[in-house]
């Protein structure tokens, strides 16, 4: 769940006040159809819990959906954000974001390289935020300023080469502007190496992985690092990582809303 939403559970009472106010509306609407027409009220409640899934809380829910889908959409940003355009103003890194997944590839060509990055916005979901007892909050803000995607997201390297057996792998740790990279794997099979399948998968998880990265020698670690900066895996690219994944999780999120909503009152 994005900041926005959580924030808005909060501080913002304004969607309670209104489902209140439309409860209200309702039991008076249902009081006066007793009183006036006790027989007709009762045939169209039932035609109406039949027409939505023949449940009798559908009604309640979905009008809790909408408002919630129309709260967000209002909030909603119109038009592709800025740092988007920017990212693919640079014409680096190609993205491929199929609607209704959790993963994004990053992908693009280096000399006779193929690389990819695969990230997942399901770490946004887990991150859990802070709690803060009463009058703590102010406080802390006060002391320091978190970054402002300070969450950590994992990402998966890929490296392939044209025409040459094998495959290196990088798996990493985005967060606050840069990579902290676990290990780095060598695969003498590109395919096993690099094919999102359960069979690839299963065949990876009995090769050796590569040292921890942090127990490389100082200058070898540097090394590497040069190897990514030059390949455009650098800073720019931390940052906007985050950024995306919340992106991404917001559409998601608003899209999620709607189709539940449409199903329920199908």
């Amino acid at each position: 769940m994005s900041a926005i939403r959580a924030l808005r559970q909060l501080a913002l009472p304004s969607s309670r006040a209104l489902a209140s106010r439309t409860a209200t509306r309702a039991v008076a609407r249902s009081v006066l159809a007793a009183r006036v027409a006790p027989a007709l009220a009762s045939r169209a409640f039932s035609v109406s819990a039949r027409r939505l899934g023949e449940g009798a809380s559908d009604v309640a829910l979905v009008q809790r959906l909408a408002e919630e889908l129309k709260y967000e959409n209002e909030a909603a940003v119109p038009g592709e954000p800025e740092f988007l355009k920017a990212f693919k103003a640079q014409g680096t890194w190609a993205i491929e974001d199929a609607a209704g997944m959790d993963e994004v590839t990053l992908s693009r060509k280096f000399g006779n390289e193929d690389i990819r990055l695969i990230f997942s916005i399901a770490d946004i979901q887990s991150e859990q935020e802070p709690e803060f007892e009463e009058g703590e909050e102010a406080a802390e803000s006060e002391e320091s300023e978190a970054p402002l995607h300070s969450f950590p997201i994992r990402c998966s390297f890929s490296f392939t080469k044209a025409g040459t057996p094998g495959a290196l792998t990088i798996d990493a740790m985005c967060q606050e502007g840069t990579f902290i990279i676990d290990n780095i794997s060598y695969y003498n099979d590109a395919k096993v190496g690099t094919e999102l399948t359960a069979e690839a998968d299963w065949k990876r998880r009995g090769y050796y992985l590569g040292p921890q990265f942090d127990t490389l020698d100082v200058s070898l670690q540097e090394e590497f690092d040069k190897f990514l900066q030059e390949r455009g895996i650098n800073q720019t690219l931390a940052y906007f990582v985050p950024e995306y994944a919340e992106y991404k999780e917001q559409k998601e999120y608003v899209s999620w809303l709607k189709n539940v909503k449409d199903f329920v009152e199908a």
